[in-house]
């Protein structure tokens, strides 16, 4: 019988803002992370991802790699972020060039258990709590649903 290869939780290689509190246990390397930001426990922030000023990540989300979120937004308990779009019929299994970029604006709200694939998604817009964001958001407002669907404007 062979053992398995074991790798630890830890924070490592990561470029912390001022005042950023994190609680632990937290798997995050070779992240960003801005000033001012709480990042709550059991979370994953994975390598070049990027988390603006003063925004809160709640437990139990994932922030995978080519994310990057804007300042003062709000990511919900167990919000998870998707870069691989299964675009030949399944996993990358590596290929990173095969993986796709979500772009987050400033004061962007993302519910519990939202999905996010790779899109972009405007300033000012809040996610309801299970929606999965499968196309690009341009209009601030309220969105809901799977898919994601725009429920009020704002003005």
């Amino acid at each position: 019988m062979s053992e398995p290869e074991l790798h630890q939780v830890a924070i490592r290689d990561v470029a912390f803002g001022e005042r950023v509190k994190v609680v632990e246990p937290c798997n995050l390397y070779g992240c960003r992370i801005g000033d001012d930001c709480f990042v709550g426990p059991f979370t994953e922030i994975q390598k070049d991802a990027v988390v603006g000023a003063r925004t809160r990540v709640q437990s139990h989300a994932f922030i995978c790699e080519l994310v990057t979120i804007g300042e003062d937004c709000f990511i919900g308990h167990g919000v998870m972020f998707i870069n691989d779009t299964f675009a030949s019929g399944g996993p990358a299994r590596g290929r990173k060039e095969l993986w796709r970029e979500t772009v987050i604006g400033n004061r962007v709200s993302i519910g519990s258990n939202a999905t996010i694939m790779p899109v972009r998604i405007v300033d000012d817009v809040v996610i309801g709590a299970g929606a999965v964001v499968t196309r690009d958001i341009t209009a601030a407002g309220t969105y809901a649903g799977n898919p994601a669907r725009l429920l009020r404007s704002r003005k």
